[in-house]
């Protein structure tokens, strides 16, 4: 009996995102029309010229993703979990042609600390996303034998909390979460899965009939997706593309509310969360240096920021020269004003070059203020003064500075040092200038 036409792949597509959100609550169409795309992608994997992973992601159990997994099961093609099967098995698997679908639930075991067991596995993950990859090991059993194995094969992980940046940078991340009381989701059971076979047949005919489209397509992302995550988004556009209709729109719609949606709370790593709030306190200043003390204080003093507690600890002033080393910014010496003497700090010079190569165009996450007076620049404009009323607290619960309008003066709510005019302990400072002086000792030089 010959097979008739394919039927149009957007309307298979409309199925397969219909039985992804009859089992499951996403967290948004976004996110199901994403898995939609994801699933047929299976079927065209070697029409692409890299695979996305699909990282469902999740704070707790219970949120969907294992759920996810077993539709998808009976959606891709030649699916096979991983999550028990040893490396050698599945370095055997994705030698096959085509390449198979690893579906690997509890992905944060094979990734989290305790993951020594599981390091072929992670190295074959972290490979095997781009067309032609290939993972070399040793064969003990064959006198030592180096042998290579073709390591490209689509691959959807389910974990708690984060997955490393190697992984993350190469998946479409959907974070999944409980299930509100409203959202109504219909059981999935072994009989569920066994009827949509039919549709993953008619999802493979349907790709495959699009073949002519999607061998190399290049289609056009939105603007201001580029490097690793049109990589990653080019092959799901691409079949977008192809079934056209509304798919075209979703697809890029989806592409940019998951890229914000799926960064990691830290912004992609603790350094970048580092500059990232840097730049949210620093950027409107224009002193050279600000004093690693004084940083390291607004840094702590940021409310959902880690500073104050990264493993029991505050930031200290050894771990943010630490953790600023690889971009070249590092503490230096000099004198924050003609009257002080040399502060150890870092240069708004340097921060500013690196905000601009790690940070263009975001927004910083952690920013408790948009405008911060600067606590020893130049003169502020009085407007932006008089509508800050606290930049931040201090890890006393003082505010670090309280700026008025009507004396010239930037007051602290901590001793900041000692005055130039009378030597005794101060908690000002003089605006125009950045020196340390009391208000009344102002006045008497000025009279």
């Amino acid at each position: 009996m010959t097979a008739g036409p394919a039927e149009p792949l957007a309307d298979v597509l409309a199925a397969v995102d219909a039985v992804l959100g009859r089992h499951v609550a996403f967290p948004s169409e976004h996110a199901r029309h994403t898995v939609a795309l994801w699933a047929a992608h299976t079927h065209a994997l070697e029409l692409a010229e890299s695979t996305p992973r699909l990282a469902l992601l999740s704070p707790e159990k219970g949120s969907g993703k294992t759920r996810t997994l077993e539709v998808l099961e009976r959606l891709v093609r030649d699916p096979r979990h991983t999550t028990n099967a040893s490396a050698a098995a599945v370095y055997r698997l994705t030698s096959r042609m085509p390449p198979p679908t690893l579906l690997v639930d509890e992905a944060d075991a094979i990734f989290g600390p305790k993951a020594g067991p599981h390091e072929d596995l992670r190295a074959l993950l972290n490979a095997g996303h781009r067309r032609g990859a290939t993972t070399i090991r040793v064969n003990a059993e064959r006198n030592m034998e180096v042998e290579e194995f073709p390591a490209y094969a689509a691959a959807a992980l389910a974990g708690i909390g984060d997955l490393p940046d190697t992984i993350l940078d190469r998946a479409v991340v959907v974070r999944m979460r409980r299930r509100a009381p409203h959202e109504q989701v219909t059981p999935f059971r072994q009989r569920d899965g066994l009827a949509l076979e039919p549709l993953r047949d008619r999802l493979a005919a349907a790709v495959v009939a699009e073949r002519d489209r999607l061998d190399g397509a290049e289609p056009e992302l939105p603007d201001g997706v580029a490097d690793r995550a049109a990589d990653v988004w080019e092959p799901l556009v691409a079949l977008a593309d192809a079934a056209g209709g509304s798919w075209p729109m979703w697809a890029r719609e989806a592409c940019l509310a998951l890229l914000a949606a799926g960064q990691r709370p830290d912004g992609g790593s603790l350094r970048l969360r580092l500059l990232s709030d840097t730049r949210a306190l620093l950027h409107t200043e224009s002193r050279r240096l600000v004093p690693s003390a004084e940083l390291l204080a607004r840094l702590q003093a940021l409310e959902e920021a880690p500073w104050a507690d990264l493993r029991g600890e505050p930031l200290s002033a050894r771990r943010l020269a630490q953790m600023l080393a690889p971009y070249d910014v590092r503490p230096t010496s000099e004198r924050p004003t003609p009257a002080e003497a040399p502060a150890r700090g870092y240069t708004l010079a340097e921060l500013r070059d690196v905000w601009a190569r790690y940070l263009p165009g975001e927004s910083p996450p952690g920013a408790t203020v948009t405008s911060v007076t600067s606590v020893t620049g130049t003169a502020a404009e009085p407007s932006a003064v008089t509508a800050v009323t606290a930049v931040t607290d201090s890890p006393g619960g003082e505010p670090l500075l309280r700026p008025v309008a009507d004396d010239g003066l930037d007051h602290a709510g901590t001793r900041l040092g000692d005055c130039t005019v009378c030597g005794q302990g101060c908690r000002s400072r003089e605006r125009a200038t950045g020196r340390l002086v009391h208000g009344d000792c102002l006045d008497r030089v000025a009279s």
